[in-house]
C-alpha cells in the first residue's frame, strides 16, 4: 500500500511541478491535470494487450518531462529562459567546466555523476510508478472509471468558471502547454539558421574603401572593453545604487581632473545571465547572436566586425586581452585580432579567483607592460574582457598599488583574505553583495588604469555584456547593460553629440537604449567621413 501511495504521488508531482522555482509552492499541487485525466482514460479504454506498453511509454515521457523542466529550473536560474532543445546542448558542457572551474575537478566530478544519477532515476522511477498505479486503476476499474469521470467534470467546470486557489487556476492542461511551447521553440529553432543567413548578408559598410573607414579616430588607440556581467541592476537597485553611485562619481571626477570626458547611455544584451561570447560578438559584428548556432554561423563566416575594419584601414594594430580564454580559441582569428593575450600569456602567476584566472588589475597592467606602453607603436585597437566580476563573485580581488603588481604573486595573499563560495552562496543577499564588491573592483581598474596610463590618443569604450543571474537581479526582466565613451580629446565625444548620451560614467534613467547590435553601424558612422 504504501509504495503505491507513493507510486501515486510521484506521477501526481510530474503532471504538476512546474519548470520554474519560483512557482515550485503547495499551490502548485493542489490542482486538476487535464493530461492525468486524459491518459486514466486512455489506459481504462484500450484493450489489456497494448495497456502495459502505453503505461511504460507515459511512464517514460513523463520522466522526460520531469527532467526537462528540472533543466528549464537551472536555465531560468542562470540565463532567466527555458532550455532550448535544439540550440542549447552545448551550454552544458559550458556549465560543467564552469563548475570545474569555480569548485573544482572533484566538484565537478560529483555534480556530473549526479546529474546522470538523477535523470535515471527519474526515468526509471517514473516509469515503474506510471506501471504500477496503471494496474491499481485496472484492478478496481469501477472505482477508477467513476472517479475519472468525475474528475472530468470537475476539470471542465473549473475551467469554465476560472476558479482558483491562491491566484493559481484549479484547473491546469500546463503539459500540454508545454509541449505545446517546446514545439514551437524546436520549429522556431530550426528555421533560425535561414533567418540569420539573411541578416548577415546585409552590410553597410561592406563596399567602403580603406581609406574611408574610420578616419575620426585615426592616431588614437580605441580601447573597447567588456565588464564581466556590469548590468542595469548594479546602478538601479537600491541595494547597490548608492555604492555604485559614488563608485561611478568618483571615476567621473578623476577623469575629468585628468583632462577625459565621458558619455554614457544604455544597450539592450542578446543574453542575460551568462553567455558574454554572444554578446561580445554582437556587439562586434552588429548582428543579433542570441544563441550558440548564431554564433556558430557568425565565426565560421566573413562577416566583418568592428576588428575587422579597423585591420582593413592598416592604420591600426589589432589585439586582445582574453584572460577567460584558458584553451584554443580559433574564433580569434575571426574577429580579426593580430595578437591575442590569453590567462596563459599575460605573465601572470597569481591565483584563480574562483572562476576568473586573472584579476582585472593585472589584466590592464599586463596591456599596459605588453602593447600600450611600447615606444615607437602604432595605434592599437584593443578588444579587453575584465573577468574579475564574473559569477560567482566570491573571492574577489581587490585593489592594490599598481607598482607593486609583480607577477601577481601578491594575489595570493589577497585570496586567502577573500570570502568562500560554497558560504556566500547560502544567502541570496550574500550573493548580490559580492556581486556588487565585483563591479565597484572591475570599475576602479578601469578608470586607474586610464588615469595612469591614459593619453591625449586614448579612446575607451567600456560596457557590460550582460546582466547577471536571477539571484542577483531578483526578478528584473531587463537586459540593459551600461555603455560609456571616454576620451581626452573633445573631437572624439564631439562626433557623437546628437546620440544624446549622458555625461559622466553613470547613464541616466532616461538616457537612450539601443539593441547592443546597433553600436556597430552607429559608432562606424559617427566616425567616418558622414561623420567628420
Amino acid at each position: 500500500m504504501g509504495t503505491t501511495v507513493l507510486a501515486g504521488v510521484l506521477v501526481l508531482f510530474a503532471l504538476l511541478v512546474p519548470n520554474r522555482l519560483e512557482r515550485l509552492g503547495p499551490e502548485a499541487f493542489f490542482r486538476l491535470p487535464a493530461e492525468g485525466i486524459l491518459l486514466a482514460g486512455l489506459l481504462l479504454a484500450v484493450p489489456p494487450r497494448s495497456r502495459r506498453l502505453m503505461s511504460v511509454a507515459a511512464g517514460a515521457l513523463l520522466g522526460l518531462l520531469t527532467v526537462l523542466k528540472f533543466v528549464d529550473m537551472g536555465f531560468y536560474s542562470v540565463l532567466a529562459r527555458p532550455f532550448d532543445l535544439v540550440l542549447d546542448w552545448i551550454l552544458l558542457d559550458d556549465a560543467a567546466e564552469f563548475v570545474r572551474e569555480s569548485f573544482g575537478r572533484t566538484g565537478q566530478v560529483l555534480a556530473v555523476v549526479g546529474v546522470i544519477v538523477l535523470v535515471v532515476a527519474v526515468l526509471v522511477l517514473m516509469t515503474l510508478a506510471t506501471v504500477r498505479v496503471t494496474n491499481l486503476m485496472v484492478g478496481h476499474r469501477a472505482v477508477a472509471t467513476r472517479t475519472t469521470l468525475i474528475l472530468g467534470t470537475a476539470w471542465i467546470t473549473c475551467m469554465t468558471l476560472g476558479i482558483q486557489i491562491a491566484g493559481v487556476p484549479l484547473a491546469t492542461k500546463g503539459n500540454a502547454d508545454f509541449v505545446n511551447n517546446r514545439i514551437e521553440q524546436v520549429q522556431a529553432g530550426l528555421k533560425d539558421g535561414r533567418v540569420f543567413e539573411k541578416q548577415a548578408s546585409v552590410d553597410a559598410f561592406a563596399k567602403t574603401p580603406p581609406d574611408q573607414l574610420l578616419t575620426g579616430l585615426r592616431g588614437k588607440d580605441v580601447l573597447f572593453t567588456f565588464i564581466e556581467s556590469y548590468g542595469r541592476v548594479a546602478i538601479d537597485d537600491p541595494a547597490m545604487a548608492p555604492q555604485i553611485d559614488s563608485v561611478l562619481k568618483e571615476g567621473t571626477n578623476s577623469l575629468k581632473a585628468a583632462g577625459f570626458q565621458s558619455r554614457s547611455a544604455w544597450l539592450k544584451s542578446p543574453v542575460t545571465g551568462a553567455g558574454s561570447w554572444l554578446a561580445h560578438s554582437t556587439f562586434l559584428s552588429g548582428l543579433w547572436i542570441k544563441n550558440q548556432q548564431r554564433y556558430r554561423s557568425l565565426t565560421t563566416s566573413d562577416r566583418a566586425t568592428l576588428g575587422s575594419y579597423f585591420r582593413k584601414t592598416g592604420a591600426w594594430r589589432t589585439v586582445g586581452v582574453v584572460p577567460g580564454v584558458r584553451r584554443a580559441w580559433p574564433e580569434g582569428k575571426f574577429f580579426a585580432l593580430d595578437h591575442i593575450y590569453d590567462s596563459e600569456h599575460l605573465g601572470y602567476n597569481g591565483p584563480y579567483f574562483s572562476w576568473t584566472p586573472v584579476p582585472d588589475q593585472f589584466s590592464l597592467e599586463a596591456f599596459q607592460r605588453l602593447e600600450h606602453g611600447k615606444k615607437n607603436r602604432d595605434p592599437i585597437m584593443a578588444e579587453i574582457i575584465l573577468a574579475s566580476s564574473h559569477n560567482p563573485w566570491s573571492p574577489i580581488a581587490r585593489m592594490t598599488d599598481w607598482d607593486e603588481l609583480g607577477d601577481g604573486s601578491i594575489f595570493n595573499q589577497i585570496k586567502k583574505e577573500g570570502t568562500d563560495p560554497k558560504e556566500v552562496w547560502k544567502d541570496p543577499e550574500r550573493v548580490r553583495t559580492e556581486y556588487r564588491h565585483a563591479i565597484e573592483y572591475s570599475l576602479h581598474s578601469l578608470t586607474e588604469w586610464v588615469e595612469r596610463y591614459g593619453t591625449d590618443d586614448t579612446v575607451l569604450v567600456f560596457l557590460g555584456d550582460h546582466q547577471p543571474v536571477p539571484t542577483v537581479t531578483a526578478g528584473s526582466t531587463s537586459k540593459d547593460v551600461p555603455v560609456t565613451i571616454v576620451a581626452r580629446d573633445p573631437k572624439v565625444l564631439d562626433k557623437i553629440a546628437d546620440w544624446n548620451w549622458t555625461d559622466g560614467l553613470k547613464p541616466a534613467e532616461n538616457a537612450p537604449t539601443w539593441g547592443m547590435d546597433r553600436f556597430r553601424d552607429r559608432f562606424m558612422t559617427a566616425y567616418g567621413p558622414r561623420g567628420d
